[in-house]
C-alpha cells in the first residue's frame, strides 16, 4: 500500500546530481513542437526529458480527484496528466522527476508548484522531486543548471519552433495531400534537433535554416483558390497552446474550413523580460536588472526581427508579429503596468491581430482567470468601439464544461466568420 504523506515547502525533495545520470524528467505538454524542441535541449546537456504525450478523459478525472477545484483548470490538468502518466506503469516512479515551469509572476505558473507536491504527496508518490525551470532564481536544485549556452540554444530552438508552427497553420487548412504538412514538421524537427545536439552551431546556420524551412513549406502541394477566413487564438497561456487544455482548438478550427493564428511563444518570453525594465521605468526599483534586462529584450527583438524579414522576403506567408511594435502600439489601450498573467500582451496579441487584418479571434480563458477576464474579456469592449467589425468570443475552459457547448459558440462566431459583413479588408486597418 502506498504511504501518504503531506511534504511541506522546507522539506522538498531536491534534485540531486546522482539523479541526472538515471532519471527521466517528466515535462508537462503545452507546446507540443516547442517542448520537444526544449527537451532536446535538455538532453544535449546530459538531461534525460521526456514530454508527456498521454491526453485522455482519464486526466481531468486525475485531477479533480487531487487537485481543489477551485484552483484553476490549466494546474488540474497539468497534475491529473503526470498523475496519470504515473498510474500508466511506464515509468518507474522511484527514478522520475517533474520539471514545472515558474515565471517568476503572481499567477498559476509560479505558485502551483506547491499544489503539485501536495497531489504527489496525496496520490502516495511525495519522494518524485519538482524542478522548477525559471529564471530568476527560484528554487535550486544541485542536479539542475540553467546556463548561458543553453539559454541561447533554448532561444533558438523556441524561434525555431514557432516558425514551424506559424507556417504549419497556414498550409494545413489548404494541404491537397493529407498528412504533408504533418510530415513536414516532423522531418524539420529530426533536422533541427540534430543541430541542437551538436556542439557548436553558428547563426549564420540558423539563418539559412530559417529560410529553408520557409521555402520547404513554400513547395508543398496547396490549393489555395478558397480563401478560408484567419480565426486568431489568444489567451491564458496554457489553454491558449495546449491541445489538452483546448480540446484541439486548433485541429477543430480547420476542420470547421478555418485557419488559425496563434502569436508565438516568444512573445511570451519577451513579454517576461520586458516586464523587468516596465517596474524599473515606473517604480524607480531594480536598475541594474533593467540594464541586463534591456540587452535581453534588444536581443531578443533583434532575433525575432531576422524570422520577420526572412519569411517577408519570401513573399508566400504571413509574417509573424513583432513584439516590440505590439508594445508599443497598445499603450493607448492598456498601461504597461497591467502585467498579472498574460497582462497587456494580451490585449496587444487582440490588437496585433485586428491590425493583420484578422478580424475573428476566440478568446481562450480558465474559468476564474481574473488577471486574463480583465485583460481579455475586459478589452473586448474598446477594441470593439475601435474596430466595429472585430468578432470576438471568449470561450471558458474548466472541468465542468462540456466541449459541445465550446464547440457551438466556436461555431456561432464561424458563421459570422464566413458571412460577407465579415470578410477580411484588403488593406490593413491603421493601429490605435
Amino acid at each position: 500500500m502506498k504511504e501518504r504523506k503531506t511534504v511541506s515547502p522546507e522539506d522538498r525533495v531536491l534534485f540531486t546530481k546522482e539523479m541526472r545520470k538515471d532519471y527521466t524528467i517528466l515535462v508537462p505538454t503545452m507546446l507540443p513542437i516547442h517542448f520537444r524542441m526544449i527537451c532536446g535541449v535538455l538532453n544535449a546537456y546530459g538531461y534525460h526529458a521526456e514530454l508527456l504525450t498521454n491526453i485522455n478523459d482519464h486526466i481531468k478525472e486525475c485531477g479533480l480527484k487531487y487537485v481543489h477545484n477551485d484552483a484553476c483548470y490549466p494546474s488540474l490538468l497539468v497534475v491529473g496528466q503526470l498523475i496519470d502518466a504515473l498510474e500508466s506503469g511506464k515509468y518507474d516512479p522511484h527514478k522520475v522527476a517533474f520539471l514545472y515551469f515558474q515565471t517568476g509572476g503572481g499567477c498559476r505558473a509560479s505558485n502551483y508548484i506547491f499544489l503539485i507536491r501536495k497531489a504527489l504527496a496525496k496520490a502516495g508518490y511525495p519522494y518524485i522531486p519538482v524542478i522548477s525551470m525559471n529564471f530568476v532564481g527560484l528554487e535550486p536544485n544541485p542536479g539542475f543548471k540553467l546556463t548561458l549556452p543553453m539559454l541561447l540554444r533554448g532561444i533558438s530552438a523556441v524561434l525555431y519552433a514557432d516558425l514551424l508552427m506559424e507556417l504549419k497553420n497556414q498550409c494545413l487548412p489548404y494541404e491537397t495531400e493529407p498528412g504533408a504538412t504533418e510530415a513536414l514538421v516532423a522531418r524539420w524537427e529530426e533536422t533541427l534537433g540534430k543541430d541542437i545536439l551538436a556542439h557548436r552551431i553558428s547563426y549564420r546556420r540558423i539563418r539559412k535554416n530559417y529560410e529553408r524551412i520557409v521555402k520547404s513549406f513554400a513547395s508543398l502541394p496547396m490549393d489555395r483558390s478558397v480563401k478560408k477566413p484567419r480565426v486568431g487564438i489568444v489567451g491564458e497561456i496554457f489553454v491558449k497552446f495546449s491541445p489538452l487544455g483546448n480540446n484541439n482548438l486548433e485541429q477543430f478550427l480547420i476542420a470547421e474550413g478555418a485557419q488559425p493564428v496563434l502569436p508565438g511563444l516568444l512573445e511570451f518570453v519577451m513579454y517576461m523580460v520586458y516586464d523587468s525594465i516596465a517596474d524599473a521605468e515606473l517604480y524607480g526599483v531594480h536598475r541594474f536588472k533593467k540594464f541586463c534586462m534591456g540587452f535581453a529584450y534588444r536581443y531578443l527583438v533583434r532575433k525575432q526581427a531576422d524570422v520577420i524579414r526572412i519569411v517577408r522576403e519570401d513573399g508566400r506567408f504571413d509574417q509573424p508579429i513583432a513584439f516590440d511594435e505590439a508594445r508599443k502600439r497598445v499603450q493607448e489601450l492598456i498601461g504597461l503596468g497591467v502585467k498579472m498573467g498574460e497582462g497587456w500582451l494580451l490585449t496587444a496579441e487582440m490588437l496585433s491581430l485586428i491590425n493583420d487584418g484578422i478580424r475573428n479571434i476566440v478568446c481562450t480563458q480558465p474559468f476564474g482567470c481574473l488577471p486574463n477576464h480583465i485583460c481579455g474579456k475586459g478589452m473586448m469592449k474598446p477594441l470593439k468601439e475601435k474596430f466595429p467589425d472585430v468578432n470576438i468570443v471568449a470561450v471558458d475552459y474548466d472541468p465542468g464544461a462540456t466541449q459541445i457547448n465550446q464547440e457551438n459558440r466556436i461555431k456561432l462566431m464561424l458563421s459570422n466568420a464566413n458571412s460577407p459583413l465579415s470578410a477580411e479588408p484588403e488593406k490593413e486597418p491603421v493601429g490605435v
